[in-house]
């Protein structure tokens, strides 16, 4: 019993860890903005979108999609049914919050969502906020499953999603607050904003340990959910401004770099 109890406790200092992690890598990110004088170029911020967008969609499939499958089996479930569901839902729920969500892409100056008179700042830094919601959700739904089963290697994939999630949060972080230096703000408020789109993230992260705690019945549906959100941000911003302009090798191989190194973490972790 008592080392079951320093198991638990061991788990629950590993995922306060991870989801510490997760934000400080935004944070880390964003301080960029301290060592760069002039914008980002055009390459610099399609390896970074690019990386980004590689180590999502590798997290979609080995962290969520193949999870959920391999959960829905284990209450009899046809595993397809909660991953296209949950999958579906997830991307018509960022579909939505894009609809309504006064924001503004980064590398674009066209505004979505509702009509507002929000200054330019705050919707750029909306824009990023929104597909922060999903990665943290992601990381505290596998922490979550891992303490709810105490299984060491549910614990381990956990680790390496938030791994992978803070190693794309890096250059995400960058990508918020170099271009707000081009809004002709202070490097300070700019490392403030670009931190501040990151505080999502711990808070979504504690919403899924949550969920995966109170309602383990349905987390089938939930990680395919957050798979598909996921997948939305991916085809929706991340990978169009990686190679705006024009074709990207960088672009793209920042995609295929991303995705090799959360898939090492997953089969390696996991």
């Amino acid at each position: 019993m008592n080392l079951y109890l320093s198991i638990l406790d061991n788990t629950k200092l590993i995922a306060g860890i991870g989801i510490a992690f997760i934000f400080v890598m935004t944070t880390l990110g964003a301080a960029l903005v301290f060592f760069f004088r002039d914008k980002i170029s055009k390459n610099l911020n399609r390896i970074f979108l690019g990386f980004a967008a590689g180590i999502m969609i590798a997290a979609s499939v080995w962290s969520l999609l193949i999870p959920a499958i391999e959960g829905a089996k284990e209450q009899n479930i046809p595993g397809f049914i909660p991953a296209v569901v949950g999958f579906l839902g997830g991307g018509l729920f960022l579909l939505l919050i894009d609809f309504l969500l006064p924001h503004i892409h980064p590398m674009t100056d066209i505004k979505e969502g509702v009509k507002s008179s929000l200054k330019r700042t705050t919707m750029l830094v909306l824009a990023v906020t929104l597909h922060n919601i999903p990665e943290g959700l992601a990381v505290g739904l596998s922490f979550g499953l891992a303490l709810k089963s105490n299984d060491p290697a549910l614990l381990t994939a956990a680790i390496g999603l938030a791994i992978g999630i803070g190693l794309q949060n890096f250059p995400e972080g960058a990508a918020i607050s170099l271009p707000l230096k081009n809004e002709k703000i202070s490097n300070g408020r700019a490392f403030l904003l670009g931190t501040l789109s990151g505080v999502v993230e711990p808070i979504a992260a504690v919403i899924g340990i949550l969920l995966a705690t109170w309602l383990p019945a349905i987390m089938p549906w939930f990680l395919a959910f957050a798979a598909g959100a996921m997948i939305y941000v991916v085809v929706e911003e991340l990978i169009p401004e990686a190679q705006l302009d024009s074709h990207s090798n960088v672009g793209t191989l920042s995609v295929m770099v991303g995705f090799a190194i959360m898939m090492l973490l997953d089969v390696a972790l996991g």
